[in-house]
């Protein structure tokens, strides 16, 4: 079966679990309000695409390609983004809902995270390097072995990241989150 390339097109309010989306590769096209939760995006390519007030919740991204993608104001619970294709895999997040959500093993360098909830999200042994975290909840998310050298987390929350399992060098914190560099001392912290 021959598969679709479609170029600057425009989706808009589309139901993807009642029309499936064409197998194939999209360049250049906008996504707004779009319903792909549960849809198998598996294999497909999206490259310089904007996702916008779309939900792809529990959609199926293996070897999915995602190239320069921008997402949002999207809910995309439970995705597997380990399991998408790792060559040139980049994206950037603004407004949107990643909870349970899994990076695990994945290469996801100078990924701009902008108003996000990440909450129990997996960055297991993922390369975060130069990685920025704007105003994000991470609440519950898991960094273990996991690279954050250069990223940003200035202005997130919530999080809890062991320096002694995880490569944090040059890491940006601010003074009140230095907390959760800390919590597997169970110690108290009081500002004054």
């Amino acid at each position: 079966m021959e598969e679709t390339y479609i170029e600057e097109q425009t989706y808009d309010k589309v139901n993807f679990k009642n029309h499936p989306l064409s197998k194939g590769e999209y360049e250049n096209c906008q996504f707004r309000n779009c319903d792909f939760s549960d849809c198998d995006l598996s294999g497909y390519k999206f490259t310089a695409c904007e996702f916008y007030a779309c939900n792809l919740s529990l959609a199926k991204l293996n070897k999915t390609a995602f190239h320069d993608i921008a997402f949002k104001d999207c809910k995309m619970l439970g995705l597997h983004f380990n399991s998408c294709n790792e060559f040139g895999l980049s994206f950037s997040f603004e407004n949107c809902t990643l909870d349970h959500s899994s990076f695990y093993r994945t290469k996801i360098t100078k990924t701009i995270f902008k108003n996000t909830q990440l909450q129990e999200v997996d960055f297991t042994e993922c390369d975060l390097t130069n990685a920025r975290f704007d105003n994000c909840d991470l609440n519950m998310a898991t960094f273990e072995n996991s690279i954050v050298e250069k990223a940003d987390f200035s202005t997130a929350y919530n999080y809890s990241i062991n320096p002694e399992l995880n490569r944090i060098k040059k890491a940006i914190f601010s003074i009140s989150g230095v907390a959760g560099l800390l919590d597997k001392y169970d110690i108290k912290i009081i500002y004054s």
